[in-house]
């Protein structure tokens, strides 16, 4: 079972890269990329946002509340304290969704990347 900070149980969803991917193409969803730029350069999901994880809280106004969120990092640490922060600014935990395994996952199950 997957645990939030301290050991609690996490108010955001856990999703699969293979469901991430199939929840983009079948509907409204969004995702966001919360790793460095350097790291989005080598490789990223395709068709995702870089928003850096210190950044965020800043640009809010950039990360839809009226669609479904999807979060990625490198393997789901930094996009799980993302999902946390958005919860925090009023976003529904149930459109709020940590890409588990991250982009290290979404590459290794072969799923559309891009690069740049």
């Amino acid at each position: 079972m997957n645990r939030g900070f301290y050991g609690q149980q996490p108010a955001y969803q856990q999703i699969s890269p293979k469901e991430a991917q199939a929840m983009l193409e079948s509907s409204d969803a969004v995702m966001i990329d919360v790793r460095e730029p350097h790291e989005y350069q080598q490789v990223h999901a395709k068709g995702v946002k870089l928003i850096p994880l210190a950044t965020v809280p800043d640009k809010l106004n950039e990360i839809p509340q009226d669609k479904t969120v999807l979060v990625i990092c490198h393997s789901g640490g930094r996009s799980a304290y993302a999902c946390d922060v958005l919860l925090s600014a009023g976003y529904d935990k149930a459109k709020v969704y940590n890409v588990m395994g991250g982009t290290a996952e979404w590459e290794y199950q072969g799923l559309p990347t891009e690069q740049g």
